[in-house]
């Protein structure tokens, strides 16, 4: 598919597009706090950095809810294709762990040329999601109907199939998930449940605890 393309802007303008749309596609509700705590910024900070947003036609503030513009979904999804590309590329082609592309692939999808993403999709014969199983946009991906594991019935065969981008930005999470082969396309099943939300879940054939945090946002779709 053709790569693509998008006006020039300053990274700051990007990372703040990119917060934005994944802020929204976690379903949270995008207001100045949230991303002030995904980018671990101050508050003033942000609330400067949204009115230039706003003023360059990328994003639009109704009842202190933020949205996208249309130009600043295009940038949006550029960075965010970008980014998963990347992560992809680094870890199926470089061997990085999840951490180590997530890290890396920030500071790569700001200087990603459409010829080098184009390398990147033919050399990794068009993905459709990062090793995360986010969807890559612009790659056709049609999600399934999605079950967070907190929800899942016991004694049920599972499969991973995402783990959302705030999972990625908790520190340590993606070490731990990587270590305990809670990967997308990993089969998994809980097999007991604590009052405090704590789940044990079973992953080749090893016990794994998953806290009430985590648990609600890994999302899993029945094994058939």
């Amino acid at each position: 598919m053709a790569a693509y393309t998008s006006p020039e802007h300053h990274p700051a303008f990007e990372e703040y597009c990119e917060t934005i749309f994944e802020l929204a596609e976690d379903g949270t509700t995008v207001i100045q706090a949230r991303i002030a705590e995904r980018l671990d910024v101050s508050r003033p900070a942000v609330s400067e950095m949204i009115k230039r947003l706003a003023e360059s036609g990328l994003v639009e503030v109704l009842d202190s809810e933020i949205g996208l513009t249309e130009e600043g979904q295009v940038l949006a999804e550029t960075m965010v294709r970008r980014h998963r590309l990347a992560e992809r590329f680094l870890t199926d082609i470089l061997g990085l762990s999840w951490a180590e592309a997530h890290h890396e692939a920030g500071k790569w999808e700001h200087v990603i040329s459409p010829r080098v993403e184009a390398a990147i999709v033919d050399k990794l014969d068009d993905p459709t999601t990062c090793p995360h199983g986010n969807p890559i946009p612009g790659s056709g991906y049609i999600e399934p109907d999605l079950l967070p594991l907190a929800d899942a019935p016991t004694n049920t065969d599972l499969i991973i199939r995402r783990i959302p981008e705030e999972l990625e930005f908790t520190p340590g999470l993606l070490e731990f998930l990587e270590q305990a082969s809670l990967l997308p396309g990993q089969h998994a099943r809980v097999v007991a449940c604590s009052p405090d939300g704590t789940l044990t879940v079973e992953v080749d054939g090893k016990p794994v605890g998953i806290g009430s945090f985590t648990a609600n946002r890994i999302l899993t779709t029945l094994s058939v």
